[in-house]
């Protein structure tokens, strides 16, 4: 296939993890089942996490599944058609920074934990259950959801090389990983009580 081609695959796969990442269900879920928005209480991120928190089990659990949905549907696109397989990663990486940076909701969107275990899901599905494991393992011991998710992005592709897997679910881990360190590196210091284990002890 020519180089342009493929390029042009490269940049339309790159769009359509973008587009699909900026999707804010969690904004669009909060306001329909509470009247509220989900970026002006709690944590002030559109978080699957946050929606919990805001509206309860349900919502929360279906803003999980669409925000891995829309994780997963682009990989796995590029995963069977695209034509070089270095676009699968890049698509990943463009559904979290989709998902963080929505140009729907003003570029200010959630942490793309749910969209990278989408990512994940498409290319290989153990893969999932190896970080979820990384991210509750880390926030136990840490006792912060942050600093254990900006370990999780970083770690999660050497360990799953320790544990057997190779190939592309590796490029894909180091690519969602990165985006999602950075993300949450920048609330390394904020006790936003995400999680119960984040809120501070009561006298």
């Amino acid at each position: 296939m020519p180089f342009i081609l493929i390029m042009i695959y490269s940049i339309g796969f790159s769009a359509l993890g973008y587009l699909s990442g900026s999707l804010p269900f969690s904004i669009w879920i909060t306001h329909h089942f509470k009247g509220v928005y989900v970026r002006l209480a709690g944590s002030g991120h559109a978080t699957t996490t946050n929606t919990f928190r805001q509206v309860g089990f349900g919502p929360g659990l279906l803003v999980f599944l669409l925000d891995c949905g829309k994780g997963f549907i682009p990989t796995w696109l590029a995963f069977h058609f695209a034509p070089a397989i270095w676009i699968v990663p890049i698509t990943a990486a463009f559904t979290v920074i989709g998902h963080c940076w929505p140009v729907f909701a003003d570029f200010r969107g959630g942490m793309g934990l749910a969209t990278t275990g989408g990512n994940l899901l498409a290319v290989q599905p153990i893969a999932f259950v190896i970080a979820l494991g990384i991210l509750i393992s880390l926030t136990l011991l840490l006792r912060h959801s942050a600093r254990a998710a900006v370990f999780t992005g970083l770690l999660m592709a050497p360990i799953m090389v320790l544990v057997g897997l190779r190939g592309l679910v590796i490029s894909v881990a180091i690519a969602a990983g990165l985006v999602i360190a950075y993300r949450f590196l920048l609330d390394w210091n904020r006790q936003y009580r995400e999680l119960w284990l984040d809120r501070e002890k009561t006298q």
